[in-house]
């Protein structure tokens, strides 16, 4: 059989672009920005004029980070932080007793890729020696404290491949936080964070629908800051119109490209895209590569559905030569709504190419080009797979499948559009799969998987992680979904190493990269969020972009 199953029809758009042309905002209006920056340097005074090395100084930067307010004021945070590890690195045996105020710590020295200081000799795990016990487990008097419970949970986040005590800490610090929901007395606000952190980790969620959430809970706060809170609803509101105008635009090329409407088996998601690019990057500064990762979305979207449920395999082929060969009139054997899409992606890229020749003096076609060549050539291997009746192996699939997930072409059309200087050394290593691309497109991939494996499956689509496990080991489905988190869960250990810690790529690109896996979590989190988007994500997408927070 030569073609990739029957005609599947997925669930239509949410979002019109009538819909969307009608919203407005008044939150960039001059009132608005006046107030922002009055109010912005109240809380720069704040960060200045606090306690150095105190747990206020290191609350006040987790709030603030927390309410997404910390690109205002990133030279104000990295002072102090690079001052705060200067004097761990001086005071190595220095004995800690907070334990709130220990993991807060160093929660924001690596998550900001600073090194832990260097122990003495015999003396690994020294940064939570004190809340070690004399049988070298964490004291359980530390469990009624469950602020400092809470903290050490979200740094043990944070661990690295063979960091025993952290590994200790995220095991003694879920079970004993579970204990605590379960107990009679424990104040509202604060279950409502150990139940948030529990369901996922704050390492691990989208940032600016964190911050959504984490203004309500510092709202009802008793000890919240009222010029920080104003502060955090003001600049969200106010970035929501930015995006919203961003979105509009976005549409209307939607509309006038109109790929997914020509097809009624394609999905239609240009707003979920839209999700996705505010969750890889959202800071005003990113515009373009927002624009660019939204558009991206909207062709891989598309194409994926042409190669996955409708093309035959000699069309696919046809269609990744084409790309390859980058030669429209290649796909002269195709019908005509194939080659209006591809039409649409190569004017994308060249327009892409064009911006960056305009702004940097440097031609991005060769590497932007292989990008979605590796793309092309990956959904080929899974039509083959499909088309034979053959299951790969898991470590076979997934070489593939972190590819054809497109990961890596978001990840590198993200440092086309971040970095500046434009190193042509950078591109040509990022097209090996480097750890900043492969971890990243690796748990999007493996939460993809989890989220859609049994939809996909019912489509008539290759095998995905989960079937290859299964079929390799004789496991059962719900070993073989266990299997998939463990890897989620080992591939952020090698994030935070290989990433965070990189010193080579610029800080706001190492964010992106692992903002990628970030969104991925956020998508796939209860089910398929991107292919059936009328659940969740349609009310995180009215929170984000078409609901602002009332001021009063």
């Amino acid at each position: 059989m030569d073609t990739r199953g029957s005609v599947v029809y997925y669930p239509p758009k949410v979002w019109t672009d009538d819909f969307m042309q009608k919203q407005t905002s008044v939150y960039l209006g001059e009132k608005y920005s006046e107030r922002a920056a009055k109010l912005k340097e109240n809380v720069r005074e704040m960060l200045e004029n606090v306690k150095k090395a105190s747990s206020d100084q290191l609350e006040l930067i987790d709030v603030v980070q927390r309410l997404g307010l910390s690109y205002h004021f990133n030279r104000e945070i990295q002072k102090i932080l690079a001052s705060l590890h200067t004097m761990m690195n001086n005071n190595v045996e220095q004995k800690i007793e907070d334990l709130c105020k220990t993991a807060l710590q160093f929660r924001l020295l690596r998550q900001e890729g600073y090194q832990s200081p260097k122990p003495p000799p015999n003396k690994s795990n020294y940064i939570f020696k004190s809340f070690i016990n004399e049988e070298g487990k964490f004291d359980m008097k530390l469990c009624g404290n469950t602020k400092g419970m809470l903290s050490l949970y979200e740094a043990s986040y944070l661990t690295m491949e063979d960091e025993h005590i952290l590994e200790m800490a995220k095991e003694f610090t879920t079970h004993h936080l579970k204990q605590t929901l379960k107990q009679a007395g424990i104040d509202q606000n604060m279950g409502e964070q150990v139940s948030h952190a529990l369901e996922m980790p704050l390492h691990w969620r989208m940032k600016r629908l964190e911050t959504r959430w984490f203004i309500d809970v510092y709202e009802k706060r008793e000890d919240k800051n009222s010029t920080i809170l104003e502060l955090a609803k003001l600049d969200f509101n106010m970035l929501q119109a930015m995006h919203l105008n961003e979105l509009k635009q976005l549409s209307r090329w939607h509309e006038s490209v109109n790929l997914a409407e020509r097809m009624d088996f394609a999905r239609s998601r240009l707003v979920e895209g839209f999700l996705w690019s505010v969750g890889f990057s959202h800071e005003p500064q990113f515009e373009y590569c927002r624009k660019i990762s939204t558009k991206s979305a909207e062709l891989i979207t598309v194409i994926d559905d042409i190669c996955d449920i409708h093309a035959t395999l000699h069309e696919v082929e046809i269609m990744a030569d084409a790309v390859k060969r980058w030669d429209i009139n290649a796909l002269e054997e195709l019908p005509n709504y194939t080659k209006i899409c591809f039409l649409a992606l190569f004017n994308y890229v060249n327009e892409v190419v064009y911006d960056i020749l305009q702004e940097q003096g440097i031609n991005v076609l060769p590497y932007i080009k292989k990008g979605w060549s590796d793309l092309c050539e990956t959904y080929l291997v899974e039509a083959k797979w499909y088309n034979n009746g053959i299951t790969p192996s898991l470590k076979e699939y997934l070489e593939n499948a972190l590819v054809s997930i497109s990961g890596p072409l978001l990840i590198l059309q993200a440092y086309i559009s971040i970095a500046n200087p434009i190193k042509m050394e950078d591109l040509q290593h990022l097209l090996t799969y480097p750890s900043i691309i492969r971890y990243p497109s690796l748990i999007l991939r493996l939460t993809d998987d989890l989220g859609t494996s049994p939809d996909e499956m019912a489509r008539g689509d290759t095998s995905k992680s989960i079937q290859c496990y299964m079929q390799e080991t004789g496991r059962s489905e719900d070993d073989a979904h266990n299997m998939m988190r463990e890897m989620v869960e080992a591939t952020w250990k090698k994030m935070n190493k290989e990433i965070l810690m990189d010193t080579h790529f610029c800080r706001d690109y190492i964010q992106t990269a692992m903002n990628l896996a970030r969104i991925s979590q956020c998508m796939y989190q209860y089910g398929d969020g991107y292919g059936r988007p009328d659940g969740v994500t349609k009310d995180r997408i009215k929170s984000l972009f078409f609901e602002p927070i009332p001021l009063a």
